[in-house]
């Protein structure tokens, strides 16, 4: 069996036990600042990329806004909101990239090398390179090696520890490594053990505060339902000029030729956020596309679907996309695919006559993100609904449809993309503005601020 080399191995170990005697023979200082108001000092950790961490980077702009200062902590792998770059109370700290996994060497013993790689340096970083904070704000999933590092530092530091439940690690581990995997049963161990150190819970809907509640995970401290909202870059754009001017410019050179089309409403744009991994079902989306266009060309209207992200499977499904197109199998349907800068995905979902999420919970119990957006540009959603929060932010037939099944997804395209479907889907648009009207500062004003102490 392959093994991890031990050259590799043995400096990090070593390290490690160096900045472990040393963290616990000298200890790191402590927090002294104000505990309350403007110059808070406040950590906010994501183990993840930044730039793709809409959540978290709108907690450290919210933060900054009332005076805290941030230090954001994570790997920068696409750039961030230009909002965190402009404002002097920000500061990001980019971590290490991650090591990439050998493709001879297995899953199981590379795991813990990369976690141990992670551990040191989120140690380092948080014990010593940046100075106390009052709060240390901690986005979960990802939990290893996040949340025992946050418990330990925030006990020696004086720090009180927030954690910010987007999902669960241990199930989205279990999707992708089956349910029966030893790693998620440590996993499931682990975040259910840790996740009960935090001062105070904060969960995207309602249902994750109620599970939290219950076995196995049972926290006795206060949890928070803080509900995803779109930040104000996201708003609906009055069809006119504006919106014939950002398609001519978003759109791939190849298909800006529709855009005469578009804006006359014989064709109509679709817009569907992905990253490209398996808790996305991408061939709901294809096969309900090649189900529509197998209709008569004369009883469909023309579709073009823009598909925008990148991720591991994008690859596959291009090549999928490809060969649909060879074969004809779409006639009146153009799919692209586009990677656009934070800025003009907003206004892209603005000029989409409808939003497509295909989003499967691996919790039951999370909100994607994608539609809290599309709210927000005013633009009514089609959603995979088979979970359990999915009404707390989709209301069936109000701001948009549910689907669980290719063929159901076609006939929601097939009636709201008709002429005779337009009533129904402006109703739709009206509910998603509506939606969206809530924005994050009001929502983490009302409920947040109180808790870090920014609002009485």
């Amino acid at each position: 069996m392959a093994s991890i080399p031990v050259a590799l191995v043995i400096p990090l170990v070593l390290t490690g036990l160096a900045l472990l005697a040393t963290y616990l023979v000298l200890g790191p200082s402590k927090y002294d600042g104000p505990s309350s108001g403007k110059g808070v000092v406040v950590h906010v950790l994501v183990l993840g990329d930044i730039g793709r961490s809409p959540r978290m980077t709108y907690h450290a702009l919210s933060i900054a806004k009332h005076g805290g200062k941030v230090s954001l902590i994570g790997y920068l792998e696409t750039p961030p909101h230009p909002s965190l770059l402009a404002s002097p109370s920000i500061t990001i700290h980019a971590l290490p990239p991650p090591p990439v996994r050998p493709a001879r060497i297995p899953f199981l013993l590379f795991a813990p090398f990369k976690v141990l790689h992670q551990f040191v340096c989120l140690f380092a970083l948080l014990s010593y390179t940046l100075p106390p904070s009052q709060w240390l704000l901690v986005q979960n999933p990802p939990s290893i090696p996040t949340l025992l590092i946050a418990s330990l530092v925030c006990r020696l530091r004086s720090t009180k520890l927030l954690i910010d439940w987007h999902n669960y690690g241990w199930t989205i581990l279990s999707s992708t490594r089956g349910p029966r995997h030893p790693l998620v049963y440590i996993a499931k161990l682990y975040e259910c053990l840790f996740g009960r150190l935090g001062d105070h819970n904060l969960t995207v809907t309602h249902a994750m505060a109620r599970q939290l509640r219950l076995p196995p995970y049972r926290i006795r401290g206060p949890i928070t339902a803080v509900h995803d909202r779109p930040a104000e870059i996201f708003k609906p754009m009055w069809w006119g000029k504006a919106r014939q001017d950002v398609l001519e410019r978003v759109l791939p050179a190849e298909q800006r030729d529709l855009v005469p089309s578009i804006m006359e409403g014989n064709t109509k744009l679709i817009v569907s956020s992905t990253s490209w991994t398996r808790d996305e079902d991408f061939g709901i989306l294809l096969d309900a596309l090649v189900a529509y266009a197998a209709d008569p060309v004369s009883e469909t209207t023309p579709v073009l679907a823009i598909i925008t992200g990148k991720g591991p499977q994008k690859e596959m499904y291009l090549a999928q996309i490809a060969e649909l197109t060879k074969s004809g199998q779409l006639p009146n349907v153009s799919i692209v695919t586009a990677f656009l800068p934070f800025e003009d995905y907003a206004k892209l979902l603005a000029c989409a006559d409808l939003g497509v999420c295909l989003h499967m919970s691996s919790s039951g119990v999370d909100l994607p993100m994608k539609v809290v957006d599309m709210f927000g540009a005013g633009l009514p959603v089609a959603a995979f609904c088979g979970y359990e929060s999915f009404g707390e932010l989709v209301k069936e037939g109000v701001n948009g449809r549910g689907f669980e099944t290719y063929g159901e997804l076609s006939i929601i395209l097939k009636i709201l993309l008709s002429p005779e479907g337009s009533g129904e889907l402006e109703v739709l648009r009206k509910g998603a503005v509506k939606e969206g009207a809530r924005r994050w500062d009001e929502e983490w004003d009302a409920k947040v601020a109180k808790i870090m102490g920014f609002a009485a």
